[in-house]
């Protein structure tokens, strides 16, 4: 018959902990009055860990493609059952729970993650640095950039609906695949709860696969990835504030930097802000392309930026705007050449016309650069 429960456990050179971890599965699938499977997705052990687990009562499927994420992308795919819980060779986590974590799927929601934090950290259990440092920040970038509602971002023990995250279509091979699972889960506004969990010490001798400040480093650079709002859109900001106070300060004649210098620094400084939020705009159609959110009505409503550019109905609004831009850097330079007709190209006046003439039409470039690239990309992924 077809197993309900899927425990998919990722596998490298795992003989001391194994069969334990698979008894564990075995003790959890017990409570939840369902058929189960336990898949082991092996990827190139070489110490018999795929005898032992068979022998427990697993199957075990080979992965070739090295890395924490192809293994568990292995797995899954192998898996057979409705639901799958997920979780470590290494003995640290309690398999034995899959029936709260089952109940709460059964519930509606789409993704359970288990919160080491609200249960039992064994002493010694998670390094010092990971505890008051890498796990804290990362959860807290997590609730500040994609607003999940999780206080351990990246707890292994996790289950989940197979077809609903099949749909996220998750890619990534490394150690980030944990970060990618919630955060595509969150863009796509699935539903996401957390129970307590707890964590056991690694077994003696046994040397962890993480590796604290490349996978840490990784987990961010990836979730910044997914952020364009945070880590593009402040520069942006903080170049159009430059530009603005250097305007100001020339306009009341208490510039920083000699002769028209105040301008052209204003002027590079904004052009700056534009081509940022440029590459915010592209970047963002991207994800919403990718994550198939410019086909649903929460992904078309959730940026009041996405709508002031009329990207929901494509990008001819963005092209007027570039059109209306041209037509004021026409207005602005027509300043500036009737003030050199009057020999008064030294003066603020036309060199405030000249400011102007420049920026917008630096800025109509890159609106109609943006608006051509965007209408490029989506005519390449018209579904």
């Amino acid at each position: 018959m077809q197993p309900r429960l899927s425990f998919v456990i990722p596998c490298l050179n795992e003989a001391k902990t194994i069969e334990k971890v698979i008894h564990d599965c075995h003790q959890g699938g017990s409570k939840c009055s369902c058929i189960y499977e336990v898949i082991v997705a092996d990827n190139g052990s070489t110490d018999g860990s795929q005898d032992l687990a068979e022998k427990a009562g697993a199957s075990v499927v080979s992965i070739a493609q090295r890395g924490y994420g192809a293994a568990l992308q292995g797995g899954i795919h192998a898996a057979k059952g409705e639901f799958i819980l997920m979780g470590d060779a290494d003995q640290t986590y309690d398999f034995s729970q899959a029936d709260e974590f089952v109940q709460n799927l059964e519930a509606g929601y789409m993704l359970v993650m288990g919160n080491r934090f609200k249960g039992n950290i064994e002493d010694g259990a998670m390094p010092i640095l990971h505890y008051y440092l890498g796990n804290p920040v990362l959860s807290f970038l997590g609730r500040i950039f994609f607003g999940i509602k999780v206080g351990d971002f990246h707890c292994g023990l996790r289950a989940f609906n197979k077809s609903k995250i099949h749909a996220l279509r998750l890619n990534c091979n490394g150690m980030e695949f944990a970060s990618e699972m919630v955060i595509k889960a969150s863009l796509l506004e699935l539903p996401i709860t957390e129970i307590p969990t707890s964590l056991r010490k690694d077994p003696p001798g046994r040397k962890p696969h993480l590796k604290t400040w490349r996978d840490g480093w990784r987990h961010l650079k990836f979730m910044l990835s997914f952020a364009p709002k945070f880590n593009l859109l402040p520069i942006a900001l903080v170049f159009f504030a430059i530009a603005g106070i250097l305007f100001t300060l020339y306009q009341l004649q208490v510039a920083p930097f000699t002769g028209p210098n105040t301008l052209i620094f204003s002027a590079s400084s904004t052009v700056l802000s534009a081509n940022v939020v440029s590459d915010y705009v592209l970047t963002q159609e991207m994800l919403y392309y990718q994550l198939g959110l410019h086909n649903t009505k929460a992904g078309s409503q959730r940026s009041s930026f996405r709508s002031l550019l009329g990207l929901n109905k494509g990008t001819d609004r963005l092209f007027k705007y570039s059109a209306v831009m041209l037509g004021l850097s026409t207005a602005s330079l027509t300043g500036l050449l009737h003030q050199a007709l009057q020999g008064t190209l030294a003066s603020a006046e036309a060199q405030t016309y000249g400011f102007a003439g420049c920026v917008t039409l630096l800025i109509s470039a890159t609106l109609y650069q943006t608006a051509s690239k965007l209408s490029s990309f989506k005519s390449l992924n018209k579904q």
